[in-house]
C-alpha cells in the first residue's frame, strides 16, 4: 500500500494498472465515432455518385428522345410539304393542258404552261409516269419528283361527266383531252405498300 501524494487517498498498484488499461481503452473508444464518420461519408459519396450517374442517364434518354421527336417532326413537315406542292403543280398543270393528248394506263404526255426562269409561261412537252419506285414530272432536262416510294401508278380519263360518269383507261387524240383525270397512287410513300392515293384533277376550269 503507497500513499497518494499532495494528501490524496492511496491506492495500490492493481489499482494504477488497472487505470493504465483504462485509458488506452477510452481512447480507442473515443478515436471509434471518427472511424465510423469517415465510413459513413464514403457510403454517402457512393450513393450521391449513383444518383447522380441515374440522373445524368436519364437526361441522355430524355434529350435524345426529344432530338429524335425533332427530326421526326422535321421529316414529316418536309413530306407534307413535297406532297402539297406535287399536288399543286399536278392540278397547275393540268389545267393548262394542251392537245395533242397521249393518256395510258400508267403514264401522260402533253403539253402544258410551265414557268421559266425569269418569270415567264412557256408551252413545255410534260411527261408523267413512274420510274422505279418515283413517280415524276418531265417538262425540260430535270424531272420533278412528285412523289416517293410508289409501287404503281395508274390513271383514269373521264369521257363522259355526270351521274353516270364513264371512265376510260386510254384517251388518245392529237386534237382534244379528257375531262378530267383520276390518279391512283399506290404505296404511300412507302408507309404502307398497299395503301393508295386517289387524286382527281380537272383538265380545264368549268365557268
Amino acid at each position: 500500500m503507497s500513499s497518494a501524494p499532495f494528501g490524496g487517498a492511496p491506492f495500490s498498484r492493481p489499482e494504477r494498472a488497472r487505470s493504465a488499461v483504462v485509458r488506452p481503452l477510452q481512447g480507442a473508444l473515443c478515436a471509434e465515432p471518427g472511424l465510423l464518420a469517415r465510413g459513413f461519408a464514403l457510403i454517402e459519396v457512393m450513393v450521391a455518385m449513383a444518383i447522380a450517374g441515374i440522373v445524368i442517364l436519364a437526361a441522355h434518354r430524355i434529350f435524345t428522345g426529344v432530338a429524335d421527336g425533332a427530326r421526326a417532326v422535321a421529316v414529316a413537315r418536309e413530306n407534307l410539304d413535297r406532297s402539297t406542292n406535287a399536288r399543286r403543280w399536278l392540278k397547275a398543270t393540268f389545267l393548262s393542258l394542251e392537245p395533242p393528248f397521249e393518256g395510258r394506263a400508267n403514264r401522260a404526255s402533253f403539253t402544258s404552261w410551265q414557268l421559266v426562269p425569269g418569270g415567264w409561261l412557256e408551252q413545255r412537252p410534260t411527261q408523267l409516269s413512274q420510274d422505279g419506285s418515283r413517280f415524276l414530272g418531265a417538262t425540260g432536262a430535270e424531272p420533278l419528283q412528285l412523289a416517293d416510294g410508289v409501287s404503281d401508278v395508274a390513271f383514269d380519263y373521264l369521257l363522259d361527266p355526270g351521274a353516270d360518269a364513264k371512265w376510260v383507261r386510254e384517251w388518245i387524240s392529237p386534237v382534244s383531252a379528257p375531262l378530267a383525270i383520276r390518279l391512283r397512287i399506290t404505296g404511300c410513300g412507302r408507309r404502307d405498300a398497299g395503301c393508295a392515293d386517289t387524286l382527281l384533277f380537272l383538265v380545264k376550269e368549268r365557268g
